[in-house]
């Protein structure tokens, strides 16, 4: 039985290619925008907390990539959002139709703004 991962980086070791650069891609627009959170695993998935919260995690299936900013960010941006795939919390993309760095941001950002209100 395989190991789980315990880092980011374990996790994204165990990838193909394109599913391992297109979740860099997206790890690196998730750090820009909120420099301070921290990477963890949080449900066998890469996650970033910030003062101690969930902020948001990400991960890769068969058939697609996806990330989990909550259901508020995915609300927030529901007009950015049509040309994907979107459930409450949930946003599906393809590896070769990644999520905008600037789209990552403004999702994150929601998040951060909507956990300072708790």
């Amino acid at each position: 039985m395989p190991r789980k991962p315990q880092t980011i980086d374990e996790y994204l070791a165990g990838l193909s290619d394109d599913k391992r650069a297109a979740l860099a891609r997206l790890r690196k627009a998730i750090r820009a925008a909120a420099p301070k959170a921290e990477e963890c695993i949080s449900y066998q998935l890469p996650a970033f907390r910030l003062d101690g919260r969930m902020l948001v995690a990400f991960g890769a299936s068969a058939n697609h990539c996806a990330f989990y900013p909550g259901a508020f960010p995915i609300a927030a941006c529901t007009r950015d959002l049509k040309a994907y795939d979107t459930s409450k919390g949930t946003i599906r993309f393809q590896v070769n139709r990644p999520l905008p760095a600037a789209l990552v941001r403004k999702l994150v950002k929601a998040r951060i703004a909507e956990n300072a209100r708790r």
